[in-house]
């Protein structure tokens, strides 16, 4: 168990590690495969299961520990209440895993890749559990460790659960060298030769940039207020502030297109000082500048959504509303009123928005509006690549991470917008409270960026693509169905051999 506990923590620092927030791919391999190695040596399936829900949720713990500050320090629930639910996500989480181990150690295959590709499966199928069910919670998948490694050539292929795939088969690989007569196995050194030269192949044609179609450069400024999350919300302090700084930063901008964070402007347009919000709009009735900014709309009556609102000369208000909700800080799910109604988190429970809204389309870019966590979801993010011609140029996420303090949920979550850019091959920009806001490029590197935990205005230029990478032409029109599909068709021939072994060491010798 305290193997697990380690190697599990160690996954959580692959994600994204502490000392600089740089995700470690190689840390991510060797972590899993020590799982692997342990889920082959345990005696039955109940102790394999252990060990991987062990695992998991010494994983998970470790990867969104940082819950912890939105709930207590923040929502005011006591401090033991608060680690306990982190640690209660994680452990329910963690269940995905232990049962997939628990599932590998009962239908063991004999040969190593078999045994391989069934971990992978198995593993793959426990990650998209996550995406799906129980309104879905990926954070620190597996696959977003490899950002920078060898594997993230085939995120523009098979995105970020396929390199998770791609990764948990390696991982095995690496497990069986502790295998005895492994390394004297020329059918493992075959594989091994294998798998590399299908890298290598992947890295040769992924790296190329796709062309950039005719877009034009759109010149972008980027908004950090850095209102201290305790003060966001609060009459005499950060809405003031808060108001007041975006205002004149939003007024004074001369670039094509200005972004606002996330409820940058923290009041419903009601509540709004008179004549504020038609200010803005007249800013912008005329000339070459346009502005997104994230606020709050919605009535009591109607219910609430959180929205991104756009401006522009010639048209009308555009308005985006947040689809995939926070669970517990945006709505409140069925029989935990109660859980809630301790914390203290203001506008915690929102309407839905629908998948597929529209563009707002501006100087030649096709900009698509993503809140806070929703870039988590590229399947539904691909909702709108069907048709190349209205297809998203560039991706645009307005996030408020300052619900987490200065931690390590800042890289975290950069590193999941630039995954999402390397399978799109889009640029994201991403105006924040408190960071991490940047520009990232439409090959996940990021050009631009603004130091945390600061006040400023980030300025530079954005270069739209065009192209339709086969992740995303695959997965806008089926979801990630075909992942769940081949997964299942794994787990099923396993499960079928094994039967069929079975009834062949029944059948009596003809001696």
């Amino acid at each position: 168990m305290a193997l697990a506990l380690v190697a599990g923590l160690l996954q959580a620092v692959s994600i994204a590690a502490p000392w600089d927030g740089q995700a470690q791919w190689w840390l991510q391999l060797l972590s899993l495969a020590v799982l692997a190695w342990m889920t082959q040596r345990e005696r039955d399936w109940k102790s394999a299961g252990l060990a991987g829900w062990t695992f998991a949720t010494a994983w998970l713990t470790g990867t969104f520990w940082w819950l912890f500050i939105s709930m207590h320090v923040y929502g005011g629930l006591p401090s033991i209440l608060a680690a306990l639910a982190v640690v209660a996500l994680a452990a329910f989480l963690g269940a995905y895993y232990g049962v997939a181990c628990a599932i590998f150690k009962k239908l063991e295959p004999s040969s190593g890749w078999a045994g391989a590709l069934l971990f992978a499966s198995l593993w793959t199928l426990a990650e998209l559990g996550r995406v799906v069910w129980f309104t879905g919670f990926p954070w620190g998948s597996g696959g977003y460790a490899h950002l920078e490694g060898p594997l993230s050539s085939l995120a523009p292929y098979v995105g970020v659960h396929g390199i998770g795939f791609a990764a948990a088969l390696l991982a095995f690989g690496l497990s069986l060298l502790l295998r005895e007569g492994t390394l004297r196995s020329w059918r493992y050194w075959l594989a091994i030769g294998g798998a590399a030269a299908g890298l290598a192949a992947c890295n040769y044609a992924a790296r190329p940039a796709p062309t950039a179609g005719g877009q034009p450069r759109l010149s972008v400024a980027l908004l950090q207020g850095n209102i201290p999350q305790d003060e966001k919300f609060e009459g005499g302090t950060g809405i003031p502030v808060a108001l007041d700084w975006y205002g004149r930063q939003i007024q004074a901008s001369t670039a094509q297109l200005v972004v606002a964070p996330e409820t940058a402007l923290p009041l419903l347009p009601h509540q709004l000082p008179e004549g504020y919000l038609d200010a803005l709009r007249t800013r912008f009735s005329n000339g070459q500048q346009a502005a997104l900014i994230g606020i709050p709309l919605g009535s009591l009556e109607q219910g609430y959504t959180n929205s991104v609102i756009g401006l522009k000369p010639g048209a009308g208000i555009y308005r985006f509303d947040k689809h995939h909700l926070v669970p517990f800080g945006e709505f409140i799910p069925p029989l935990f009123k109660w859980f809630t109604r301790m914390m203290n988190i203001p506008l915690g429970d929102f309407n839905r928005g629908p998948i597929g809204q529209p563009t707002f389309d501006w100087h030649g870019q096709r900009l698509l509006p993503n809140i806070c966590y929703e870039d988590l979801f590229g399947e539904e993010l691909a909702a709108r690549f069907t048709d190349p011609a209205t297809a998203p140029t560039v991706f645009v996420n307005v996030s408020n991470i300052g619900w987490f303090g200065d931690s390590i949920a800042i890289d975290q979550h950069l590193q999941i917008s630039r995954m999402r850019s390397l399978e799109f091959q889009r640029p994201m920009i991403r105006a924040t409270n408190t960071g991490a806001t940047v520009i990232i490029d439409h090959r996940g590197v990021v050009t631009h960026a603004l130091p945390r935990l600061t006040r400023g205005v980030l300025t530079g230029e954005v270069e739209g693509r065009s192209a339709i990478t086969p992740y995303a032409w695959w997965v806008s029109r089926l979801g990630l169905w075909p992942l769940w599909l081949l997964g299942a068709l794994a787990v099923a021939a396993a499960a079928w051999r094994r039967r069929v072994n079975a009834q062949d060491a029944s059948v009596p010798s003809p001696d």
